[in-house]
């Protein structure tokens, strides 16, 4: 999909809303008992029996999606198939472009067994940061983070993704290089930063300020924000304001759990939150934010967290 048909298509400005997942990662390793090695999700796809449940965990969304007679962007599992983290796990170059690839094939086949066309089944092909996605443990320069994600870019491209999202994105600096990598692959981006509990971005930049400094450093090159792997409590305050920087961000993947990133990382048990409440909230974001028009959640959310998204804000 070019970047004129994807705008088109699932820009905010279109006006329709699309469902996407929630939280694969916490679902599969604390509702179903399933390892993950450092959340790497890609992993699964070498095992038939779990790349069979990781497209029955998809399908569930895609239901939910034509219940509500929206459109749908599915997220490739691939947040953590970079460089530095499939290494980790001993994944050499040929490794990585065979599973970025695989995940985006897994979806194209989902796509072609719903019967749903592109332009309501966005493939986007996902990236996460190259080290932590909670804390700033090495700042690179635009120009590094370009080249260095370069190659999971044009992967996901060459499989066929219709878009590039990077999640739970904790610097400006990155988030500009993967952007302007995603331009010269002729690849629609979407940038999505993760905040601590005062709404500011792990690196300390201010939300708007992080959003500005990548639109200045890569006009163009980002379709739309999004902010996830963050309670609403933790950015409403952020949003305080009516100033036309919160009419780029079209998408929201929250938390269910309201304690902090150090909080999570050192928890050994899943905080769902409520779900119920976790509705209400997205109802008062979509309220607040003009361009909102994907809803998903992130860590510690399932089915159960976008169903009550869907009740509120998709009737």
């Amino acid at each position: 999909m070019d970047l004129a048909t994807f705008e088109r298509v699932l820009l905010p400005q279109s006006g329709e809303s699309f469902l996407t997942e929630a939280g694969l990662e916490t679902d599969f390793i604390f509702n179903h008992g399933i390892d993950i090695p450092h959340f790497c999700t890609a992993v699964l796809l070498d095992d038939p029996a779990n790349r069979s449940r990781l497209k029955q965990y998809y399908r569930e969304f895609v239901a939910l999606a034509q219940q509500y007679k929206c459109g749908v962007v599915l997220e490739t599992p691939t947040w953590r198939m970079n460089r530095d983290w499939a290494e980790r796990l001993g994944y050499n170059a040929a490794d990585r472009r065979r599973l970025n690839i695989a995940a985006v094939h897994l979806l194209q086949d989902l796509r072609q067994e719903t019967n749903l066309t592109s332009g309501r089944f966005i493939v986007s092909g996902n990236l996460g940061p190259r080290a932590d996605g909670y804390k700033v443990a090495q700042v690179m320069t635009i120009d590094e983070s370009a080249e260095y994600h370069r190659e999971q870019v044009e992967t996901l491209r060459d499989a066929g993704a219709d878009c590039i999202c990077a999640m739970t994105i904790t610097t400006a600096e990155e988030a500009t290089g993967i952007a302007k990598t995603a331009q010269s692959a002729e690849m629609p981006a979407v940038i999505s930063f993760t905040v601590e509990t005062d709404g500011s971005l792990p690196s300390g930049m201010k939300l708007n300020e992080a959003i500005a400094y990548v639109d200045q450093e890569a006009p163009d090159a980002v379709s739309y924000f999004g902010i996830n792997c963050a309670h609403p409590t933790h950015f409403d305050s952020q949003l305080d304001t009516q100033d036309s920087w919160t009419a780029r961000i079209g998408t929201i993947r929250a938390n269910a759990s309201t304690m902090s990133h150090a909080e999570l990382d050192n928890s050994t048990v899943l905080d769902a939150g409520d779900p119920q409440d976790f509705g209400d909230r997205y109802l008062q974001l979509r309220n607040r934010l003009p361009e909102l028009r994907v809803f998903g959640g992130c860590c510690g959310t399932d089915i159960a967290h976008i169903v009550s998204i869907c009740e509120r804000c998709l009737k």
